[in-house]
């Protein structure tokens, strides 16, 4: 089922939530609605599952005015973020629930109910636990149990509400990708909110970035983390150095480093770089357009070393990224005085993009 938002605004008391949001969703689509905490996107999934009213705006399912419609009515799923499940049922008797309880008219019979919830337990892998209690379960099983309960009332649309915040970052990771094959198999409309920059990349078709009521950014996960439109999406999909530069006739001057600008390029006078921690390298030996740093401290993390870097002028702190390999090639030690290069820079200028690479002469407006 395709959903349409259409200038959808909301406010509480004077805080104005969502502020003129629009937006096409795609019938069998992941989407997943990304931002800080207060940014809307809660608000924007209970609208669309008729849990809240909008203040104005429509939202269309399948083309069919859907604003008013309530929520029994409109064929949604719904997965909150702490599971919701029943504590005193069984994990068969909660995904039975949502059919045990539909007027008599529309409720199928028991040998339906059953075959159904254990179809839906096998789909979750987790056939064995149909006769235990919530309290016996794990939060990565409660999680898919309440998702199994969701499913059962076969949705049009799923929406899915912070469903892996409450667990520990490795379950985390294997829910959310169980997520994404579970999506493939049955290619039910979705759309799930979250705040970890890392599981809307991973999991999502498109993501909809979204910051204080208004949508920043609408692209599949390689565009908005490539491409990001704005400093907003550039800061908050991932760590970010930044560097205050000045151009001047068609330079920009970074500390010791100068990259020429193609011409036709409006600039100010002044504008902040942006550069990603594994987009820099560090040289032992000065060459052009190079920055002086000395090692602060060297930190491990997994299958990347991070480098906390002080640039030798004075200007703040630079964060690096490196390959474990190639750390261990280079042999970098804490005090250590080194070089910085980044090797590509992008600004943000009258609502535009601009992207250089360091050494090629060449300006790229994207």
């Amino acid at each position: 089922m395709s959903i349409e938002i259409k200038n959808v605004e909301k406010s509480f008391g004077r805080f104005k939530a969502l502020k003129n949001i629009s937006l096409d969703i795609a019938s069998g689509e992941l989407v997943a609605l990304l931002g800080p905490s207060g940014c809307g996107k809660t608000t924007l999934l209970r609208i669309i599952a008729g849990l809240e009213v909008p203040d104005t705006g429509s939202i269309l399912f399948h083309g069919e005015d859907a604003t008013h419609r309530h929520v029994r009515d409109r064929q949604v799923g719904f997965v909150f973020q702490h599971y919701a499940l029943f504590r005193h049922m069984t994990v068969f008797e909660n995904i039975a629930f949502g059919l045990r309880v539909r007027p008599r008219a529309k409720r199928p019979p028991e040998s339906v109910i059953r075959k159904r919830v254990h179809d839906l337990l096998n789909l979750v892998q987790l056939d064995w636990l149909a006769d235990r209690y919530p309290d016996q379960l794990s939060g990565g099983q409660r999680q898919r149990i309440a998702l199994a309960r969701a499913l059962a009332v076969e949705p049009q649309v799923l929406l899915l509400d912070e469903p892996f915040g409450a667990l520990d970052a490795k379950v985390r990771k294997d829910l959310r990708r169980w997520l994404r094959r579970l999506h493939d198999e049955l290619h039910v409309t979705s759309v799930f909110v979250t705040h970890d920059q890392e599981e809307a990349l991973e999991v999502a078709d498109r993501v909809v970035v979204l910051n204080e009521g208004r949508i920043e950014q609408i692209g599949a996960p390689h565009e908005v983390y490539d491409h990001p439109a704005t400093p907003f999406v550039y800061q908050f999909l991932g760590d970010v150095n930044l560097f205050h530069g000045r151009v001047h006739d068609g330079h920009v001057r970074i500390g010791d480093a100068e990259v020429e600008l193609a011409g036709g390029q409006d600039h100010p006078e002044s504008a902040v770089f942006y550069v990603r921690p594994h987009e820099i390298e560090i040289l032992r030996d000065r060459s052009a357009g190079t920055i002086a740093a000395k090692i602060n401290d060297i930190r491990p993390l997994g299958a990347t070393v991070r480098i906390e870097l002080e640039r030798a002028d004075g200007r703040g702190m630079v964060e690096v990224e490196l390959t474990r390999d190639r750390f261990a090639n280079k042999g970098f030690r804490e005090g250590e005085s080194v070089y910085l290069q980044p090797k590509r820079l992008r600004t943000f200028n009258h609502n535009s993009v601009s992207e250089n690479t360091i050494g090629s002469g060449q300006f790229i407006a994207s």
